[in-house]
């Protein structure tokens, strides 16, 4: 069977002015990503080279669960929040790591 897992690896890079803000929220954002159906892995974590940097890492079942988890973010304060910052995210299905 082929791999239908939805893997999206890459960046945000928060400005220093929000990145507390963007941190305080951080925790809530990651429970409600754990919670939701189809979620396999998420993992936010500051990278140690660039300042303001997070690394973000994520796994869904197949592509309906992403696309749920794309929606719900939409209409979370976590989108409000890191609203216009950059991302540099890569989206592929299937073939893992």
């Amino acid at each position: 069977m082929a791999d239908a897992k939805v893997y999206l690896d890459g960046h945000i890079d928060v400005p220093q002015a929000r990145l507390d803000a963007v941190t305080a929220a951080l925790p809530v954002h990651i429970a409600l990503t754990r919670a939701e159906p189809g979620y396999l892995s998420f993992n936010v974590t500051p990278c140690t080279e660039v300042a303001g940097r997070l690394l973000v890492s994520e796994v869904f079942a197949h592509q309906a669960a992403f696309d749920a988890h794309q929606a719900r973010t939409k209409a979370s304060e976590w989108f409000q929040v890191t609203k216009d910052i950059p991302r540099d995210y890569k989206i592929r299905i299937g073939q893992g790591l």
